[in-house]
């Protein structure tokens, strides 16, 4: 077995570790993503959350390992992680957040989870639509041109990356069984979990719309609440400071009623 061929668990990174944290948000970047994403989130996070991030294999400090060809292995590999020792499921309130795939990465394990008895608190989920309303795709089967050419037209891929033909070759791989890993995913076995759910989407994103972002209440038991935002596929960035309070109140939401008040958010 080669060293990408070897499989282990996705650790969430901890870039800003809080020993005292009474809430654990994990976060699931899109297609193409990593965990760095989310390090300004870790420093700007109430002064009682600690905010992780996970890192998929194929890129980051993971280039060595091969991508994750299925969803079902993906999750399996992060529920490893969040579950080994005392890893984030088990300090505290643990809540995930997810943007575009890392949605649906994020839903599948809340019902891995759910099912081995350690549910996550809350579910955050931005634009993406509901497993069941998943569109598929055939991008992943594409010519590097027209990758690209998609990244482009979503905007989330910074245009020195773009522009670079060094970048582009670390990148493109991972990118392409990415899409392959959301475009062909179905619905896991088994019924939706019992989890309060909070989607956040954009009035102009191609990828999501006001129904299938809508249709989220019918993957869970639990509550649902959905805030739209102006903008595309990555609104995130215009909008951080919003998304951010939207999430941390989410995690607010999810926390005892008997515990002390939280300062205010960002």
């Amino acid at each position: 077995m080669t060293t990408a061929d070897r499989r282990t668990p996705c650790a969430p990174r901890r870039y800003s570790p809080r020993t005292h944290a009474r809430a654990r948000l994990v976060c699931f970047p899109h297609a193409g993503g990593a965990a760095g994403a989310y390090r300004s989130w870790a420093l700007d996070a109430p002064w009682d959350v600690e905010v992780c991030a996970v890192q998929y294999p194929g890129r980051g400090d993971r280039f060595g390992e091969r991508p994750a060809a299925r969803m079902a292995d993906l999750v399996d590999d992060v529920v490893a992680g969040l579950t080994a020792g005392t890893g984030p499921a088990g300090l505290g309130a643990c809540v995930l957040f997810g943007h575009s795939m890392g949605a649906a990465v994020a839903y599948e394990t809340a019902r891995r989870l759910a099912v081995t008895g350690r549910p996550p608190a809350a579910l955050v989920v931005s634009g993406q639509p509901a497993p069941h309303r998943t569109r598929g795709g055939g991008l992943h089967r594409a010519t590097d041109a027209e990758l690209l050419a998609d990244l482009g037209r979503l905007g989330g891929t910074a245009a020195d990356v773009l522009a670079s033909p060094a970048l582009l070759e670390v990148l493109l791989p991972a990118v392409r069984a990415d899409y392959r890993l959301i475009e062909t995913y179905r619905p896991l076995p088994g019924g939706p979990p019992a989890v309060p759910v909070t989607v956040l989407y954009a009035d102009d994103d191609p990828e999501v719309t006001p129904e299938e972002a809508a249709a989220w209440a019918e993957a869970t038991t639990g509550t649902y609440e959905a805030a739209v935002f102006t903008g595309g596929h990555f609104y995130l960035e215009a909008h951080r400071d919003s998304v951010l309070a939207r999430v941390f109140r989410a995690v607010r939401a999810a926390l005892p009623t008997t515990a002390a008040a939280w300062p205010s958010t960002p």
